[in-house]
C-alpha cells in the first residue's frame, strides 16, 4: 500500500484542530501526519500533542511562513519514505473516502509520470457550496476542462486537467518532489503556490482535479481576500521568476517603468510612489530573483535539504 504522508503547517489552529486531525484518523486510507508549528500562542501545540499523539510534531522557533515550514515537513516525509505528500491547510479537513478517491484517479491515469499535482474538489466551511476560488479556477479553464458542461449532462470524468488550484489540498506524487522540489523560500505567505505551479508546468507536468474526491477548506470566501496592508503584493516577483517566460525579470521591470510613467503623467502620485518603491526593490533583488529563477529551471529537489 502506498505511503501517504500529510503535512500541515499550523499557526493558531485551535478553531479547526479537532475536525482537521480527527478527519485524518477516519481516512479509509491510512495516513501519517507531520505538523510544523509556526509559533502558535493559542494552545495549538499542547492540544495536538495531548489529543493526537500519533502526529509527528515539529516546533519552529520562529514563524517561517507557509512555504519554508512546508519544506521541513516535505523533507521529513521524504526521508520517511513517503510515496505521496499531501499538503493540507490547518483550516481544512478530509472525508473518509477523500484520499481513496484521489488515489483511484491517479491509478487510472494513462500517464502517471506527467501528474504533478492532484487536487480534490474544495468545499467551503459550510459544506454546502464549492469553495469560491475553486469556482473561479474551473471557470477560467472552461476551454480545457469542459467540466461544467459534463456536470450538466451528468458525464463527469474521473479527472480533469486544470491550470491552477491553490495549495489548501495538494496531493503530490514522489516524482513531483524529485522533479520540481519544494517551495521557493523567497515567499513568506501567499504567492508560493502560484510560483510552484509555474514550475510544475515548466517541467512538463500537469495539475489534475478529481471530481469524485471532496474535501473541506474553511477559508475566507472572498476573491480579493489578501490584505495588502499586511502582506506584500508579490505578483511581480512571481512573474519575474517564472521559468516559462523568457527574459521575465527584464519584462517586469520594463512594465513597472511604463506604469510609473503613466501614473506620473496622469498625476496619480500615490500609485507612482508605490510603483517606484516596488521598482527599487525588484532592482536591488535582481541577483536573488535571477538566482532563484535559475534554480527552479533545474530538475531536482530544489530548495530541499534531503542529505
Amino acid at each position: 500500500m502506498a505511503e501517504i504522508h500529510i503535512i500541515i503547517v499550523t499557526y493558531n489552529a485551535m478553531k479547526w484542530a479537532e475536525r482537521c486531525f480527527t478527519s485524518l484518523r477516519k481516512s479509509s486510507v491510512p495516513v501519517k501526519c507531520f505538523v510544523i508549528d509556526n509559533g502558535s500562542v493559542d494552545g495549538t501545540q499542547d492540544y495536538i500533542k495531548n489529543n493526537f499523539p500519533e502526529v509527528d510534531f515539529t516546533q519552529s522557533q520562529t514563524n517561517l511562513g507557509f512555504g519554508k515550514a512546508n519544506n521541513i515537513g516535505i523533507e521529513k516525509a521524504y526521508k520517511n519514505g513517503a510515496d505521496f505528500f499531501y499538503l493540507m491547510n490547518q483550516d481544512a479537513w478530509l472525508y473518509e473516502d477523500s484520499m481513496a478517491k484521489m488515489l483511484e484517479a491517479y491509478d487510472s491515469h494513462p500517464d502517471q509520470q506527467e501528474i504533478g499535482i492532484i487536487s480534490p474538489i474544495h468545499i467551503d466551511g459550510t459544506e454546502q457550496y464549492l469553495d469560491i476560488f475553486l469556482d473561479q479556477y474551473i471557470a477560467k479553464n472552461y476551454e480545457k476542462t469542459r467540466m461544467i458542461s459534463d456536470l450538466y449532462f451528468q458525464t463527469l470524468k474521473s479527472w480533469y486537467e486544470i491550470n491552477f488550484v491553490n495549495a489548501a489540498h495538494w496531493l503530490l506524487p514522489r516524482k513531483t518532489i524529485e522533479t520540481v522540489g519544494g517551495f521557493n523560500p523567497y515567499f513568506f505567505h501567499y504567492g508560493e503556490d502560484d510560483e510552484y505551479v509555474n514550475r510544475v508546468h515548466f517541467h512538463q507536468m500537469k495539475v489534475i482535479l478529481v471530481p469524485g474526491s471532496r474535501v473541506v477548506h474553511d477559508g475566507v470566501q472572498l476573491l480579493h481576500k489578501i490584505d495588502y496592508t499586511k502582506y506584500e503584493d508579490v505578483r511581480i516577483e512571481i512573474n519575474a521568476m517564472n521559468p516559462n517566460l523568457p527574459d521575465s525579470l527584464q519584462l517586469e521591470k520594463k512594465a513597472l517603468k511604463q506604469s510609473m510613467l503613466k501614473n506620473l503623467i496622469t498625476g496619480n502620485i500615490t500609485n507612482y510612489k508605490k510603483l517606484s518603491e516596488k521598482y527599487r526593490k525588484i532592482s536591488s533583488n535582481s541577483k536573488k530573483l535571477t538566482s532563484f529563477r535559475n534554480q527552479v529551471m533545474q530538475k531536482g529537489t530544489t530548495f530541499l535539504n534531503l542529505s
